[in-house]
């Protein structure tokens, strides 16, 4: 059952709003029967010669100066838009001083982190310092709690972590 122009245009609102819609793959193609139409051919050839123009210019034809000329005289006859201008949106000052207070407090933290191993003081803990622990405070040794500690060390295996000895004497 062939459609005719009319019964497609009362369906869709109009042949460039169907090939534009068809062109993106928005469209349904039941229109398409219409081409057989001379203005559903014409809309075709039309979509179809813009898009060979703007793939290759060389296809494009320079207007003429009467065309540029009444290109022009249109442009100045139409009316100008009457809208109220935009306001600038007003920033508030605090923005500008919040993102100052943000790099100070950086640069202060970091500073304060890193001033003890700049300074050359006594306190700061150095490489070298080793803390011994006294005789007195070592606890006797406890055979199960070493016996746990190697074996699980044993099925753990190396990590990066060293363990820590409490035995006096004893370099491990």
């Amino acid at each position: 059952m062939q459609r005719t122009s009319a019964s497609v245009r009362a369906e869709d609102t109009s042949w460039e709003e169907s090939v534009s819609a068809w062109m993106d793959g928005e469209g349904t193609e039941e229109w398409l029967d219409g081409l057989d139409v001379a203005e559903g051919k014409e809309t075709w050839d039309t979509y179809h010669l813009i898009g060979d123009v703007l793939r290759n210019p060389e296809l494009s034809i320079d207007p003429s100066p009467a065309f540029r000329a009444r290109l022009s005289v249109a442009l100045a006859n139409e009316l100008p838009i009457v809208a109220p201008r935009r306001r600038p949106a007003l920033r508030p000052v605090w923005r500008f001083g919040l993102s100052g207070f943000a790099a100070a407090a950086a640069v202060a933290s970091v500073a304060w982190v890193a001033q003890p191993y700049m300074s050359g003081s006594a306190d700061a803990p150095t490489a070298e310092t080793r803390v011994l622990a006294d005789a007195s405070t070592a606890t006797t040794d406890d055979s199960s709690l070493s016996d746990y500690l190697e074996a699980h060390r044993q099925l753990a295996g190396p990590t990066a972590i060293r363990q820590v000895s409490f035995d006096v004497g004893t370099g491990r």
